[in-house]
C-alpha cells in the first residue's frame, strides 16, 4: 500500500505498509425477481434524466439548494503533498489515547537492510510502552496515526482529528440523571461483574451470523438451487480465461480464412 521511511528523531526506517485487517462481511447481488437480472443503478438529476460522467461536477451546498462549485484543479491546489515519511513527532503512554481515536490498522514491516534499526525503535517502544504520534500522507489524504508495538511488529492506526469525535456532551439529554442506586444494587451487580472477570481472548468469539448465511448459501447451492441470471453483460471473472478464449477465437477464425482462400482442388478423373 505505501513504501518509505518511518522516521524518529535522525533515525530512518525503511518501512512497507501492509493491511492488518481483512473484511469478511457478505454482499449480495440485486435482481429482478421475474428473470433474475442484474439490478444497475444509474446517475440521473432530479428531473429523471441519466447523466454522463463528463458531465458530473462537485458541489458544497451552503444552504438549501445553494452550491459552492469545486473543481478538480482548486483541491489539486490545495492537497497536501505526496510524501514518503512517516515522522514520529512525539511519544505519549499507550493508556493515555481514547480508544475511540483509532480507525484502521496496518502493519509496518521492514524493507532490506532496516532489519536492525527496525528492531531498536521496536523494543525501545515496547520497554518505554509508548506510542509514537505521527502525520503522514497516503492517496493525497493527510492522516494522524498512532505507531506501536503489536506482537513483536510495528503497527499503525491511522486515528480520528479531535473535530470527528462526538462529545458525550451532545448526549446530555439522552442519558439517565439522578438515578438513585441501592448499595445492595451495586453490591449484586459488582458480584456479577467479579465472576464474568477473565483475560481478553478473542478466538473465543466468533461471528455466529455469518457462519450461518454461509452454512445457509453451500446448502443452497449443494441442492441445485442456483437460478441463471439474463444478465448479458459481460464480466470476466478470470483474466486468464478470458485472454485463453481470445486466443482460442482469434486462432479458429484465422484457420477459417484460411481455408476459404485456399484454392480447392480438382477431382481426379478415371
Amino acid at each position: 500500500m505505501w513504501k518509505g521511511l518511518l522516521s524518529f528523531g535522525l533515525v530512518n526506517v525503511p518501512v512497507t505498509m501492509v493491511k492488518a485487517t481483512r473484511s469478511k462481511a457478505i454482499s449480495f447481488n440485486q435482481l429482478r425477481k421475474s428473470d433474475f437480472s442484474r439490478i444497475q443503478y444509474k446517475k440521473v438529476a432530479s428531473d429523471g434524466a441519466e447523466v454522463p460522467a463528463s458531465e458530473i461536477i462537485k458541489g458544497y451546498e451552503v444552504s438549501p439548494d445553494r452550491y459552492v462549485i469545486i473543481t478538480d484543479s482548486d483541491l489539486e491546489a490545495i492537497s497536501p503533498k505526496a510524501s514518503r515519511i512517516i515522522e514520529i513527532s512525539d511519544f505519549v503512554k499507550l493508556e493515555e489515547i481514547d480508544t475511540r481515536f483509532y480507525d484502521n490498522s496496518y502493519y509496518l514491516v521492514p524493507d532490506q537492510g532496516a532489519s536492525k534499526a527496525y528492531s531498536l525503535l521496536l523494543k525501545a517502544m515496547t520497554d518505554a510502552n509508548v506510542v509514537g504520534i505521527a502525520k503522514f500522507v497516503l492517496r493525497n489524504k493527510e492522516y494522524l496515526a498512532a505507531i506501536r508495538p503489536t506482537d513483536n511488529v510495528i503497527s499503525l492506526s491511522t486515528m480520528l482529528f479531535p473535530d470527528e469525535i462526538v462529545s458525550t456532551k451532545e448526549l446530555e439529554n439522552d442519558l439517565p440523571a439522578n438515578v438513585e442506586l441501592s448499595d445492595k444494587e451495586l453490591k449484586m451487580a459488582k458480584t456479577l461483574i467479579d465472576s464474568l472477570i477473565t483475560k481478553f481472548d478473542p478466538t473465543k468469539y466468533e461471528n455466529e451470523y455469518q457462519k450461518q448465511v454461509i452454512k445457509m448459501i453451500e446448502a443452497k447451492a449443494g441442492n441445485e438451487e442456483i437460478i441463471k441470471t439474463t444478465d448479458t453483460t459481460p464480466r470476466y471473472l478470470d483474466l486468464m480465461a478470458a485472454l485463453e478464449a481470445s486466443i482460442a477465437s482469434t486462432k479458429a477464425a484465422s484457420k477459417a480464412n484460411e481455408k476459404k482462400k485456399s484454392p480447392r482442388k480438382s477431382k481426379k478423373t478415371a
